[in-house]
């Protein structure tokens, strides 16, 4: 719990402090004097101003959000001998490009942050594919399991080396959410000739990215061995006698080829709304036993499903995924655009009911994944820094009233007409906007009460 809170302190602090510091070095560079620099809003908790500077930086009590304070003859009255130094006294591409930096600043981060993954290496799984479940995309189009994922392409693009499971699974999320095909290049086995296969994608009528949409396609995971892990005691399986580190090699008259295999051979091991007895071949320590198994009958999703009470799978083949200083830089850069680009798109969809409002997260679901990354190491937290910067930059430039793409708008009425927007119109626009931010931040808090405690 403690590592929570501290690791979303800690990541609410640096992506506000970036995006404010992204307004006040540009208006600096373009000769505006800012008063104050506030991380946080309400009481100041701690400030301090430089000898010889304008600008008094605040930290202060109330932490998801922050500010950067202008001189502003909008605001208060401006001394004549300072009216140069006031922002809206700046010409219009200085004022526009104080406003960008700061969404821009975040995505900046988010590069440098995907870059020092790269640069520091990860250990991933490898491109190895599972035997899907029948009826899948994957299936369908000939995968039988065991494929080693050598390249792979999206839509009409060139074929690109894969180097981990994880570059594949962000590419298929990527067709299924773009409507379009994915070509792997694959190796059926070692030493096997190269073969290309496509996966129609592009038919899929699915919009969100979830893990029901892997499982539809039927690439959920890696290529993981059938063997039997920690056993829940008084399970199934430990009253069985199934044992932590048998291999299961058949259930019934099925042929087990792996983990991903055997975990959907168990789910489904249930007729007539009753575990099925089968038995299961299993090798042991070089011999090959024969075990009736019975699994435990749970609902899951209003359906009956078999568990048997013990860590089914064990690892995947691990590998790792590094990069040079050039090569790691331009992925940074590829990354976040894509993950901007997907952003927006799940942004448009959910405007036009494409997808549902649910996918919205708010600080609760936030905390969360701050505290699991941080348990699950320094790359995964980097990670979703990273992440969490690219949203804040996009949400940050969409043309909503009282956001930075909001005053954006408003400059580029000013640019095209030769006047601003007056002030009734500006009050209008600000308090649609406050409404509309007060809507998405209601639904998004519901999102994370139904998540973290539905």
């Amino acid at each position: 719990m403690l590592l929570t809170v501290l690791a979303f302190l800690f990541a609410l602090a640096l992506l506000i402090a970036v995006h404010e510091y992204g307004h006040y070095r540009v208006a600096v560079a373009c000769g505006v004097k800012v008063l104050r620099f506030s991380i946080g809003f309400g009481k100041p908790l701690l400030r301090w101003q430089r000898k010889g500077s304008p600008t008094e930086f605040v930290l202060a009590a109330f932490p998801l959000g922050g500010y950067v304070r202008m001189l502003d003859e909008r605001e208060a009255p401006v001394a004549p001998e300072e009216r140069h130094l006031a922002f809206n006294n700046r010409p219009l591409a200085a004022r526009a490009a104080i406003v960008a930096a700061g969404p821009l600043a975040n995505l900046v981060l988010a590069v440098l942050l995907y870059a020092l993954v790269n640069w520091m290496g990860v250990m991933e799984p490898a491109p190895y594919l599972a035997r899907p479940e029948p009826q899948t995309v994957a299936s369908l189009a000939g995968v039988q399991g065991g494929e080693q994922v050598l390249a792979a392409a999206l839509g009409d693009e060139s074929l690109e080396p894969v180097r981990s499971f994880e570059d594949l699974r962000w590419l298929l999320v990527r067709g299924a959410l773009d409507g379009q095909d994915v070509l792997l290049q694959l190796r059926r086995e070692a030493g096997a000739a190269p073969e290309l296969l496509r996966l129609p994608l592009a038919r899929l009528e699915t919009h969100e990215p979830d893990t029901a949409l892997l499982r539809h396609i039927g690439i959920t995971g890696p290529l993981t061995p059938a063997v039997l892990g920690e056993l829940v005691p008084g399970g199934a399986a430990e009253r069985l006698g199934l044992r932590s580190g048998d291999v299961v090699q058949r259930i019934g008259a099925a042929r087990v080829h792996d983990g991903q295999q055997l975990r959907a051979l168990i789910r489904a091991s249930v007729q007539d709304g009753q575990p099925l007895a089968q038995t299961w071949q299993i090798e042991r320590g070089g011999r090959v036993l024969d075990i009736l198994v019975t699994p435990e009958l749970r609902v899951q999703d209003g359906k009956p499903t078999g568990r048997i009470g013990a860590w089914v799978g064990g690892a995947p083949e691990m590998l790792m995924v590094r990069y040079g200083p050039w090569e790691g830089l331009a992925r940074g850069v590829q990354r976040t655009w894509e993950v901007s680009a997907l952003t927006l798109r799940m942004m448009g969809r959910m405007v036009i009911g494409q997808a549902s409002v649910k996918n919205l997260s708010g600080p609760l679901t936030i905390a969360d994944y701050a505290g699991k990354s941080a348990h699950m190491g320094l790359s995964a937290y980097l990670v979703f820094l990273a992440l969490i910067s690219v949203s804040l930059g996009v949400l940050n430039l969409l043309p909503l009233p009282v956001l930075d793409g909001g005053h954006l708008m408003y400059y580029l009425w000013e640019g095209v007409t030769g006047r601003g927007v007056s002030d009734a119109w500006m009050e209008r626009l600000q308090r649609g906007g406050v409404a509309l931010l007060l809507v998405m931040m209601t639904i998004a808090v519901f999102n994370d009460f139904t998540r973290l405690f539905g």
